[in-house]
């Protein structure tokens, strides 16, 4: 008689994120009283970065938008200075990711400009833009910074083509592209960029969904699929895999996802609900978290990508009965990583005129810093020039790690040292302890001179910080509440120091017990 074991599987796939949930900030830190736009475009109408804060606004005659210091929260005055210098209504705007004073803007009135911020934010009205472009024929519906080239620009407007700009040019009006592409037969209603960005994935009005190399404007692939209607587009990073958001044959919200490599069938379709509303997709690379936002919900699902089957795994939802206009997203490198919050959004509600700061918060009970959820993240430094990528130069983005205290990790200059030393090494291979003596103390020389340049530096340009936050940007507290609120804040900041202290007087000393133990055994 043969006994048969039973082997137990769980019914739940294991995740980090699985428990992630969405917190809404206090009233006292949302941003009140703003004029959102009333118009009907299917776009962002936000964007944010650590310093500012940009939202397109309602006004009579032209366009304009209104850029607030992230810092700013509570009322906002109503005569609150504008960037009104377009000629017809501001349809997106988009900042620049390596610069936080650089901010683009594409309006109904064919052009795109781009405009530069001052330090200590907008006390004045601003009417003349740093550079103007003008290509287009009809209203500018669309643009996109390239995020790992500096000073590339995209552009798509209502003439059903896009157009790339090299911004490295002494003009101030730019009247000529440096290439166009006109594979469209209908509006192009999103793009979509792969990380090193040689990839350009496009939705149309047509129903297709395009895959193309954006410098020589190359069609490589085409959807056109009959039961899925795409009106956004998302590649997810380096996985090979396309989203797009839709509707179905029957006019159901829909998400389809494809294989980048072929795009005859779709992959994967998934039907939400029967809600009109335009879906916006947003995507995590460094989480592989997608978050589903549709337009006029209050909703928020979202979800963890894999690259084998089922290839979707539904997570939660963040529910509210706040309806959104538009959604704007905070980079990686303005989250607050002591709360454990992996994404930030900025939800416009237009019949509060609020703006709703929302945190994606992983539970986690100890407050120290969660490597395991915060791999090396895009920095705010260039990979190559615009020269560069437009020779034909592919990269992906510098890292950075978001360890408070971390410097920006430039991956090419490190690769150039490890050579440079290699030869040292082999010549030091007889003698180890030798060798980790005196890389100990490299490294303590290095970390010295390193903290001498930063405090001469520091010296020559210093602004008075305060919490971690420039001076000049900060409001005063108008209120009790605020005045708690700030104490509150700096006493966590003074005990964050204080936790930062303690641990590098700890590796100093376990840096001195090693030194110290490779000369005994050297003696």
């Amino acid at each position: 008689m043969t006994v048969s074991k039973m082997t137990w599987r769980p019914q739940y796939r294991s995740s980090k994120f699985r428990h992630v949930f969405g917190k809404a900030a206090t009233k006292e830190s949302c941003y009140d009283g703003v004029p959102i736009t009333r118009s009907v475009q299917d776009n962002n109408f936000c964007a944010v970065n650590p310093r500012f804060l940009a939202v397109i606004t309602e006004c009579a005659g032209g366009g304009a938008f209104l850029v607030l210091s992230i810092h700013h929260t509570g009322k906002v005055d109503p005569h609150h200075p504008r960037i009104s210098g377009h000629r017809g209504n501001v349809l997106d705007i988009k900042w620049n990711p390596f610069n936080d004073y650089c901010i683009a803007s594409g309006s109904e009135d064919t052009t795109v400009k781009v405009w530069d911020i001052p330090p200590h934010g907008v006390l004045k009205n601003i009417t003349v833009p740093w550079k103007e472009l003008q290509g287009h024929s009809r209203r500018v519906s669309l643009i996109e910074w390239h995020q790992t080239a500096n000073n590339i620009l995209f552009s798509t407007a209502y003439d059903y083509q896009i157009m790339i700009w090299n911004l490295d040019c002494p003009e101030q009006v730019i009247k000529n592209p440096v290439r166009t592409i006109s594979h469209h037969t209908d509006v192009v209603l999103s793009m979509s960029f792969n990380t090193d960005w040689s990839l350009l994935a496009t939705t149309c009005k047509d129903r297709k969904v395009r895959l193309m190399e954006p410098r020589s404007g190359n069609l490589l692939r085409e959807a056109n699929c009959k039961t899925h209607k795409a009106s956004k587009v998302m590649i997810l990073g380096n996985m090979k895999l396309l989203l797009t958001s839709g509707t179905s044959r029957w006019n159901d919200r829909q998400i389809a996802l494809w294989d980048q490599d072929d795009l005859s069938v779709p992959l994967l379709e998934e039907n939400l609900d029967g809600s009109s509303g335009v879906l916006f997709p947003f995507f995590d690379p460094d989480t592989h978290m997608l978050y589903l936002a549709g337009k006029g919900d209050g909703n928020i699902r979202y979800y963890e990508i894999s690259s084998e089957k089922p290839y979707i795994h539904y997570l939660t939802e963040y529910r509210s009965h706040l309806p959104q206009k538009g959604m704007g997203v905070m980079p990686k490198r303005g989250l607050d990583v002591s709360t454990c919050e992996v994404f930030r959004f900025y939800k416009l509600v237009t019949i509060k005129s609020l703006i709703e700061p929302l945190s994606m918060i992983v539970p986690r009970r100890s407050e120290s810093y969660q490597e395991d959820i915060y791999p090396m993240t895009a920095a705010n430094k260039p990979a190559l020039t615009a020269e560069e990528w437009l020779s034909g130069l592919n990269k992906g983005p510098v890292l950075m790690s978001l360890k408070p205290g971390s410097q920006v990790a430039d991956l090419h200059s490190e690769m150039s040292k490890g050579l440079g030393n290699s030869l040292d090494t082999r010549r030091s291979q007889n003698r180890p302890g030798m060798l980790q003596l005196a890389y100990i103390q490299d490294q303590l020389g290095i970390k010295d001179s390193k903290e001498d340049s930063s405090r001469a530096d520091d010296s020559k340009s210093w602004t008075p910080v305060s919490n971690g936050e420039d001076l000049a940007l900060c409001s005063p507290p108008r209120t009790e509440n605020e005045l708690r609120l700030k104490f509150h804040k700096q006493q966590e900041e003074i005990r964050r120091l204080r936790e930062l202290l303690n641990q590098r007087d700890v590796r100093i000393k376990q840096l001195e017990l090693e030194i110290k133990n490779i000369k005994n055994s050297q003696s």
